[in-house]
C-alpha cells in the first residue's frame, strides 16, 4: 500500500473514529428511577384508599407550611393579602388558605364563581379581578341582589365600560363600587393615561358610584431583562395612577383598596410598594409555571395521581416496527412505554424521575403514552405522578381533591362546579 493510501486510510479511520465519538457524546444520557420514599407513600395511601383513577392531590402538610411561610412575608410587611379565588377552586381548600392567612379578601374572575362563593363567605370582601361584560354585572345583581352586587368591587377598565356598569347601576337603583384597572407594564389592558383616569374618578362620583381603588397586576416583573427596573417602572407608572386619584379628589389611601402584585411578584412589594395590599393564589400549592427564586422556600403541594393501564418493556413505533430497536438504542429513555389512564393535562411527570411524554405518539387525554429507560420498572396498577403547570381551571377536572395528610388520604374535598 502506497503512502497515499495509508495517510487516507489513517485519516478516513481518525475522521470515523471522531464522527463516532460525536454521536456518542451527542447521545442522550439514560435516566430513570423508581418512586422515592415520598411519592412511594403517596401511592400507597391512594391504593389503600381505593383511588385507582386520576385525582388531583393536595399535601396538607406541604400545604400549611406555604401558608405559614407567606404569611410570615405579608405580615412582616404589614400588607394584607388578598385570596385567589381562580387558582384554589375548592371551597375547603380556599377556606384553609383563608383562615391560615388571616383574610377576608377574596379575588374572584367570573360571575359563575361569584355567585358560587356569595354564600359561602357572606362577610368577605370581593374584588372581580378581570373587567366583566355588563350583562354579567347584571347576572349577579338578578342572581344575588342588588345589595350584594353593590357590596363587590367591579373591575373597569375603559371609559366605555364605566359608562355601562353607571347605566346598569342606575337601572337597578344601585351605587356600585368601581375598581380601576391600571396597566403598569403588562400592556394587557387598562387605564393608562392618568388624566382619562382622573376623569373616570370624577364621572363616577358625580354619577352617585364609588371609587373604591386601584389594581395594578405585575406578573410580568420577574420575566425581564431586569426584573428590579421592571418593578420599579410599575410602580412608578401606580404612583402616577394615584396620583390622578388624588388630584380628582381620593386621596385617603386608607379608603382605597390598592391592590397588586400576584404569586410570582408579592415578595418585591413586601419589600416596598405603593400598593397597600396583595393577592397571591398558585403560590400556596406551586405549580411548576412558579418556580421563581423568590418562591424558592415554597414546596410543590398538588400532584396529579393516575395508575399505569399498559406497561411494555420494548415500546414499538407503530407501521415502522423495524426502527424501534434503533431509536432504542439511539435513546435509552424510550425504551420502556407505559399507558396511563387520562393524560394531556397542562402537567409534567414528576415520579419516576425519568418519564418522558412521547414525542412519536403525541399527545392523548384517553392514554397517554409516557417513556423511560429500563431503570423505571413500573406495572399496571403502578401510579404516576405528574406536577401541574397551574392550579386554575385544571383543578376542576378531577372531580374531589384527595387530601394526603399523615401519611393517608384524609379528606375528599369537593371542588366548585367549572366555570371559566
Amino acid at each position: 500500500m502506497s503512502g497515499f493510501d495509508r495517510r487516507a486510510l489513517l485519516l478516513s479511520g481518525g475522521a470515523l473514529a471522531l464522527g463516532t465519538l460525536g454521536l456518542l457524546t451527542a447521545r442522550p444520557a439514560m435516566e430513570g428511577g423508581m418512586h422515592d420514599p415520598y411519592f412511594a407513600g403517596i401511592s400507597a395511601a391512594l391504593k389503600r384508599a381505593g383511588l385507582m383513577r386520576p385525582v388531583l392531590v393536595i399535601d396538607r402538610a406541604r400545604l400549611g407550611a406555604n401558608i405559614a411561610a407567606i404569611r410570615k412575608s405579608v405580615d412582616a410587611a404589614g400588607l394584607p393579602l388578598r385570596v385567589v379565588a381562580k387558582s384554589l377552586p375548592s371551597p375547603a381548600l380556599l377556606g384553609e388558605v383563608m383562615a391560615g392567612m388571616g383574610s377576608q379578601r377574596l379575588m374572584v374572575f367570573s360571575a359563575e364563581m361569584l355567585i358560587q362563593l356569595a354564600p359561602l363567605h357572606p362577610a368577605a370582601d370581593l374584588l372581580m379581578g378581570k373587567p366583566l361584560p355588563v350583562s354579567e354585572f347584571l347576572r349577579v345583581a338578578g342572581h344575588a341582589g342588588g345589595d350584594f352586587a353593590a357590596r363587590v368591587q367591579w373591575l373597569v377598565d375603559t371609559p366605555l365600560r364605566l359608562n355601562q356598569y353607571l347605566d346598569a347601576a342606575r337601572t337597578l337603583g344601585i351605587a356600585p363600587r368601581l375598581n380601576f384597572e391600571i396597566d403598569v407594564g403588562l400592556h394587557r389592558g387598562g387605564f393608562t393615561d392618568p388624566a382619562a383616569l382622573a376623569e373616570a374618578a370624577r364621572l363616577t362620583r358625580d354619577s352617585g358610584g364609588a371609587v373604591s381603588g386601584l389594581m395594578g397586576y405585575d406578573p410580568h416583573v420577574p420575566k425581564m431583562p431586569s426584573p428590579d427596573k421592571a418593578h420599579a417602572a410599575a410602580q412608578k407608572a401606580y404612583k402616577e395612577a394615584l396620583a390622578a386619584l388624588a388630584g380628582a379628589g381620593f386621596a385617603d389611601r386608607a379608603a382605597l383598596t390598592l391592590n397588586s402584585a400576584g404569586s410570582p411578584t408579592f415578595r418585591r412589594h413586601c419589600a416596598g410598594t405603593v400598593a397597600n395590599e396583595v393577592s397571591v393564589g398558585s403560590a400556596f400549592v406551586k405549580p411548576g409555571d412558579f418556580d421563581y427564586p423568590d418562591l424558592d422556600d415554597l414546596a410543590p403541594a398538588a400532584f396529579i395521581a393516575t395508575p399505569v393501564i399498559k406497561a411494555s418493556t420494548d415500546q414499538q413505533l407503530p407501521g415502522v416496527e423495524a426502527l424501534s430497536d434503533a431509536m432504542h438504542w439511539w435513546d435509552r429513555n424510550t425504551q420502556r412505554g407505559f399507558f396511563i389512564h387520562g393524560g394531556h393535562w397542562l402537567a409534567k411527570p414528576v415520579s419516576p424521575p425519568g418519564l418522558e411524554y412521547s414525542k412519536l405518539f403525541g399527545r392523548s387525554s384517553n392514554q397517554e403514552l409516557l417513556t423511560g429507560s429500563a431503570r423505571i420498572d413500573l406495572k399496571p396498577d403502578d401510579h404516576v405522578f405528574l406536577r401541574p403547570d397551574q392550579s386554575e381551571a385544571l383543578f376542576l377536572q378531577f372531580g374531589d381533591i384527595a387530601v394526603y395528610d399523615g401519611g393517608e388520604i384524609a379528606a375528599m374535598w369537593p371542588t366548585l362546579p367549572i366555570s371559566a
